[in-house]
């Protein structure tokens, strides 16, 4: 991430954030305040856009829990294929949609992953994440976070679009974006379109069991609340 907050830089305020002894919720809720203000132009154009999706129903037709989960053959930051059919022949599977690397509360959101992952036994689940980036930027946050699980690519959000999740930014937040990041260098395209950040927590049976969809990226399933439903 090359971005910056003000005089802070994301990697900067990334570090500081994820190493305050923190829950999740508390860490992302502190790097909001922290964009709200440095750049208030920018968190103000998020609201509106969130305002408008929440209007819209935004990720209210994704699937719901006690539905089977929609099957996905995608492929790893390694270029290995993984299907959640695979996944689940070994267990629960919490399934997360990041925005992608460049995003400060995905690599939040991933770390906290990370160690929730210590915390799970073979038996009791395993995690994957799918983002839109292209497989050498889903690479490059695997290495940097040390992300024990799968990151996969879903090209143009496919997968994301098949279950309702995906969003165009809008051109406010697409003129705001474009002066700090190259997304469609990051995505191999210019559709400016992200998934909208959820989490699925799937069963052995390919039923969901635990949902949490929220058009504001800023918020995402408490780890708790998915280990709990991962263990349930």
């Amino acid at each position: 991430m090359t971005a910056n907050v003000g005089t802070e830089t994301l990697d900067d305020a990334f570090r500081r954030v994820r190493d305050l002894d923190l829950s999740l919720r508390e860490q992302l809720l502190a790097f909001a305040e922290t964009t709200r203000r440095e750049r208030p132009e920018f968190a103000a154009a998020v609201d509106r856009l969130v305002g408008r999706l929440r209007q819209y129903g935004a990720g209210g037709s994704a699937p719901q829990i006690g539905e089977p989960m929609p099957p996905f053959v995608l492929p790893d930051e390694s270029a290995q294929m993984v299907s959640l059919d695979e996944l689940l022949n070994h267990g629960p599977v919490a399934v997360t949609f990041q925005r992608g690397h460049w995003c400060p509360y995905c690599r939040i959101n991933i770390n906290a992953l990370a160690q929730a992952h210590k915390e799970l036994t073979a038996d009791a689940g395993q995690i994957v994440a799918i983002m839109p980036d292209r497989q050498k930027f889903a690479a490059e946050l695997k290495s940097q976070s040390n992300v024990p699980f799968p990151i996969l690519t879903d090209m143009d959000n496919g997968y994301a679009l098949s279950l309702n999740l995906a969003i165009w930014v809008g051109a406010e937040i697409q003129k705001l974006m474009r002066d700090r990041l190259d997304l469609p260098a990051f995505q191999g395209n210019s559709s400016w379109m992200l998934p909208i950040p959820a989490t699925f927590v799937v069963g052995r049976d390919g039923l969901i069991r635990a949902r949490f969809i929220d058009p504001d990226y800023r918020k995402r399933m408490m780890i708790a609340d998915m280990i709990a439903a991962m263990r349930s």
